[in-house]
Order: C-alpha cells, then structure tokens, then sequence
C-alpha cells in the first residue's frame, strides 16, 4: 500500500519523479526519518518540507533519454569511426599519404570514448532505494515560513545533519572571498580538481540567497561545468567548436533565470501564506 500522504518527489519542471510509487513511498520515508533523526519537526515547528535536492543517478528517471540520445549517438559513432579509422589505416599502411585524415579522424574516435566515459558517470542500474544517492542543498519552505532570508552556508550546514544513511550525501562547497586572490585560486583548484575526478562542476552563488546588486537583484546561481559533462551537452567535438560557443549570447538566458528565480519565490510566499491554489498558479514571471 502506497502512502501518498508521506510526500512527493517533483522533477525541477514539476513532473512526478518516481513512476514507482512504492519506491518513491520508502525513498521519501527514509527521508522523513533522517528529518526526525535530527530533530528538525521540533525544531522547526512543522509537520513538512520542501527541500531542493539533486537526486541521482540520471538513469532512475531519463532512462528513455540515456538509451535514445547519449547512447545511441555513442554506439553509432563508435561502429562508423572505428570503421573509418581502419580503413584509413590500412590505406595508410599501403602508402596512401592521408596522415593528416588518419589524425583527425583518430582524434574523433578518442573524442567519441570520451563521450561515453562522460555520461556513464551519472548513470547506474536503479534497481532498489540503495541504488539512489540524494544531496540536499537548500531547506526552502516549513510550516509558515520560508527560508530564503538564510545565507547558501545555512542551508547547506542545515541540511548536512540529515546525512545519516547511504541515501543522503553531503552537498560538497566551499567559499570564496572574491577579493581575495589565494581564496579565488583555491576555489579554482577545487574546481578543477571535482571536475578531474568526473564531477559535473559547481554552481556559483552569491552568499545570500537573495542578492542585490546596484541596479537589481543579482542572478542566483551560475554553473559552471567540467570540460568533459559539457562533452554531452554539446556533442563528442564540441572542444573543437569552442570559439564559437564562447560568442554566444547569454543575455536573454540570464533573463530568463532571473524571472523564473523570482516566480519560484513569490510562488513560495503565497503557499506559505496559504492562499488559493489559484493565486499561487498565477504568479506573474516579471
């Protein structure tokens, strides 16, 4: 028996997560019991969450995505360049003077594994709640109150005391002082380092979750992606197109971001304040 009363997992465009609605009822009463575990009902005078999470791997959800995309792009690829690069091997072989096409088609071959290797770092069999690793990094709303008024450090050294099984991960971070240039070179070395290591990168926020600049609020939060996860956004030799996705313009998805942070917190206050549904759906996005 599903106890739909426990909860909800929503995908960030408010789509069900879980198609298993009872695996979605343990994954969320181990949640639950993680929030108990710390004392955060009491704590925090409610009786309910909502916490912003990354739940992981892709597969548990974009299984669909993973089969007829990535891999499908790779295992083609795979099959044609391997079987291009040995023909001009043993063209090259017999004589025939195409080096400079044996590199480059080499080059994509190489490009093409790295692909692969680029997405099967978010992907793994989902077969039981074990399988699932959730890290939770912002306590956005409980019972009456909202927490955007918190520092991102809050939140996060928050949200870290749930971390009590093998389902819940710490949401690794760090902070730098922009004036600073021994704690900016350090924050790039972690960078560099996670993203190394096959992590996807980080997002970069300023300290307090609603940040105002000299005209207007700041934009929340911006990623900035490792060299090989950005392989499978734009495609196995994006590395060789890189002077032109450096000119695009970005100042119409800045927009965007900032309007749909905005909906999301005035969304948040008027659930908060208990108003009608309707009121809640009608948030302008200005």
């Amino acid at each position: 028996m599903v106890d739909e009363s426990i909860g909800i997992v929503y995908t960030r465009t408010g789509r069900r997560f879980f198609n298993d609605l009872d695996l979605e009822a343990q994954f969320l009463a181990r949640v639950r019991d993680a929030i108990s575990a710390a004392a955060y009902w009491r704590q925090f005078d409610t009786t309910w969450m909502l916490l912003d999470c990354e739940l992981m791997p892709w597969s548990a959800k974009a299984q669909a995505l993973l089969q007829e995309q990535y891999a499908a792009v790779g295992s083609a690829a795979t099959a044609s360049i391997g079987t291009t690069v040995e023909l001009m091997q043993t063209a090259a072989n017999n004589g025939s003077d195409i080096g400079h096409l044996l590199e480059k088609y080499s080059c994509r071959q190489t490009q093409v594994a790295q692909y692969i290797d680029a997405y099967r770092q978010y992907c793994w069999p989902v077969n039981s709640l074990d399988d699932l690793k959730l890290a939770p990094f912002h306590l956005l709303v409980t019972e009456g109150a909202t927490h955007i008024d918190k520092p991102h450090t809050w939140h996060v050294e928050t949200l870290t005391k749930l971390v009590s099984d093998d389902l819940l991960m710490v949401t690794d971070h760090k902070v730098i002082n922009l004036t600073d240039e021994t704690s900016q070179q350090a924050g790039i070395t972690w960078w560099e380092n996670l993203t190394e290591r096959g992590g996807e990168g980080m997002v970069v926020k300023p300290l307090d979750f609603i940040a105002k600049g000299s005209r207007d609020v700041l934009q929340p939060a911006v990623k900035a992606r490792g060299r090989e996860y950005l392989r499978i956004i734009y495609g196995p030799e994006y590395t060789d197109h890189l002077d032109v996705l450096r000119k695009r313009g970005l100042s119409r998805k800045r927009s965007m971001a900032l309007r749909e942070f905005s909906l999301g917190i005035k969304t948040l206050e008027r659930f908060v304040r208990k108003e009608p549904l309707r009121r809640v759906h009608e948030c302008p996005r200005t």
